[in-house]
């Protein structure tokens, strides 16, 4: 499993509604069981972003149609960073010669 971190931001519908967030991210579980997504942590943050998450996926296109489902709905755009960790990045390295 590849792992992802999440920038969200709120669009004006989201920020509108924003009293419904913690609902909206329990509903966004089972679009992420859909697309094989797990999250592993969340945070609601102050400053650029509005929250920002971490997730499991098989692969880019699994985590890909996960945030297109999320941002259709019309409440959050979001930024989706790879990440590795030490060993895979210590392979990439390697990599290098």
């Amino acid at each position: 499993m590849a792992t992802f971190v999440c920038l969200v931001s709120w669009t004006d519908q989201g920020i509108r509604d924003v009293k419904d967030t913690i609902q909206r991210y329990e509903r966004s579980q089972e679009v992420a069981n859909k697309h094989g997504v797990s999250h592993e942590q969340i945070y609601w943050t102050v400053g650029t972003c509005d929250m920002v998450f971490i997730a499991q996926a098989p692969n880019l296109e699994s985590i890909s149609a996960y945030v297109l489902e999320l941002g259709s709905a019309g409440n959050l755009r979001t930024i989706t960073l790879r990440a590795y960790n030490r060993e895979e990045m210590s392979q990439i390295l390697e990599r290098l010669g």
